[in-house]
């Protein structure tokens, strides 16, 4: 005998599987190119977002940090409005409250002046396939072109150089260099990697 119930139960768990389905981006082949290359001149990039999955998961801050010969020059930083809910977890993570984003600009709106900033600069990145799958991720959303850049990782590098730590997340390696560090900021987290970056480099102690 069919359980009615339980038969239901059966329902709803298939519709969420194909929501879940169909929520989850499509596999895009990277539009950037990974790079080692000891680079003077870049910008720095950080997003803070809804969640963990581009494309599905929204940016609701940028950070950017430009740098000429390892010396801060610009910086550029927004608040983004997602328009969709952010959860109490992530506003926990980062501060960034509903209605801290209530009346900031969506991402259409502000990320031509990004790529402005960027220019043909080098991007150094923090675990760069979550940022650049997010700024990629633009394109499918909002039709919005996005340069081929070229990224440096200082997950990558450090896991060269800092031989230490018992992993290389950024809080970790930030205490490990004993550095300020306001963390799950963009701008903060910004900052944090070019000092790292520039301790990979030997350009700092």
């Amino acid at each position: 005998m069919v359980n009615p119930r339980r038969e239901v139960e059966t329902l709803l768990e298939e519709k969420i599987r194909q929501q879940r389905k169909q929520a989850r981006p499509p596999r895009r082949p990277r539009r950037y190119k990974t790079s080692v290359r000891k680079a003077a001149s870049y910008v720095v990039l950080d997003f803070e977002t809804t969640g963990f999955r581009s494309g599905a998961d929204r940016i609701i801050q940028i950070g950017a940090v430009k740098y000429k010969d390892h010396e801060k020059t610009g910086t550029f930083e927004t608040l983004v409005n997602p328009k969709r809910h952010i959860s109490p977890r992530i506003t926990q993570l980062t501060g960034i409250t509903n209605d801290s984003v209530k009346y900031a600009p969506m991402i259409d709106e502000v990320i031509g002046g990004l790529i402005d900033f960027i220019g043909d600069l080098p991007i150094v990145a923090h675990n760069a396939a979550f940022d650049m799958g997010f700024l990629y991720a633009i394109e499918d959303l909002h039709g919005i072109q996005i340069p081929e850049y070229t990224v440096i990782d200082t997950v990558q590098l450090s896991r060269k150089v800092i031989t230490e730590t018992p992993d290389h997340k950024l809080t970790t390696l930030s205490k490990y260099l004993k550095l300020e560090h306001d963390a799950h900021d963009a701008v903060g987290d910004c900052l944090v990697t070019a000092k790292l970056y520039q301790h990979c480099l030997g350009v700092i102690g």
